[in-house]
């Protein structure tokens, strides 16, 4: 069945009869009705109410809304290999092996290969998801045009495939609320060789997710010839990360200024880069530091400043009192 959506041929109005008061979604409804029978008009109403209620809830635009947002969030996030151990080896009483431990027993090689596939696996999943969303926003349009349409008898005639439509839109979102998390990394071959004796426990490979590194727009400032950056995770990790700081000067056009530019690592969420040289632009990023269980890593933020024309007013720079870190070691860029 073709549901079309045909404008709502409206008879012109004389401006000089009279007109009753009536609503125009009433009016409408009162010309659908004559087309009807009543108790076919009352099944029309009964099942249009079921697909209004169904696009309110289940498919509301606030939902897809919050769904766009959060997979947005997930294109910018890190995804990192973590090791568990399924159970412990029968008869063996010892605390289950920690996954610095096993990291020592896993075969590096077979490791780096378990790398690649959660590489492609994440980058499939991210995919798979965005293809979700757009069938879950296809779908709520064609719902939208078939409450809109303005003759009801081609909906009664085709509710079964609306139904059907319903039935697979509710397993398209079930589908793409599972996907939102990680899964299980499938594992071909063993990744940890006999040692003997030694009980090793199975283990499992998973992926997982950290919030991504945000420059705070806010309370990163540019000075004179130094800047102030702080940054943040949306959701603080229970230790404290290790991140890399890099800056660039934007079209250099000395071999000195050239220089301007670094790779600096902290340990915190604020950092003072001096030594800039003043009225310039510089980018800055900033992301993780390099982790052996990294497997990809899409996005990182960057933020471009522009320091101050001049030192700041009555001062001059000999009587600057504030120290000046040196700038790191040139890098590529």
């Amino acid at each position: 069945m073709n549901f079309q959506v045909a404008g709502l041929g409206l008879d012109k109005m004389k401006l000089d009869s009279p007109q009753p008061f009536l609503d125009t979604e009433e009016g409408e409804e009162v010309e659908d009705q004559q087309l009807l029978e009543p108790e076919a008009w009352s099944t029309y109403t009964e099942r249009r109410n079921t697909l209004r209620e169904f696009l309110a809830s289940d498919l509301s635009p606030h939902l897809l809304r919050r769904h766009h947002a959060r997979m947005q969030l997930l294109k910018k996030c890190s995804y990192y290999i973590e090791i568990l151990p399924k159970h412990l080896a029968l008869g063996d009483q010892n605390s289950l092996v920690l996954p610095n431990t096993m990291f020592q027993l896993i075969d590096p090689w077979k490791f780096q290969r378990m790398k690649k596939v959660g590489t492609a696996q994440t980058k499939i999943q991210l995919l798979l998801l965005g293809d979700l969303l757009e069938q879950l926003d296809r779908g709520r349009l064609e719902l939208d045009s078939l409450l809109e349409s303005p003759d009801p008898r081609p909906f009664l005639a085709g509710w079964g495939l609306v139904e059907q439509r319903l039935a697979d839109l509710s397993a398209v979102m079930d589908n793409f609320l599972a996907m939102m998390v990680p899964g299980r990394l499938h594992i071909k071959h063993r990744l940890v060789s006999d040692i003997g004796a030694t009980k090793i426990p199975h283990i499992r490979l998973m992926l997982s997710t950290k919030m991504p590194v945000m420059f705070d727009r806010k309370e990163s400032v540019a000075h004179w010839d130094w800047v102030s950056l702080r940054w943040f995770v949306t959701i603080q990790p229970a230790v404290q990360e290790q991140f890399e700081l890099r800056f660039k000067l934007l079209e250099p056009r000395t071999q000195q200024e050239c220089m301007q530019c670094g790779v600096i690592p902290v340990a915190a969420c604020t950092f003072e880069v001096h030594n800039l040289l003043p009225n310039h632009t510089y980018k800055f990023t900033v992301k993780r530091a390099e982790s052996y269980t990294l497997v990809y890593e899409p996005w990182r933020d960057s933020l471009t400043l522009q320091t101050t024309p001049g030192p700041p007013e009555g001062l001059t720079p000999s009587q600057l009192g504030k120290p000046s870190l040196p700038l790191p070691a040139p890098t590529e860029r």
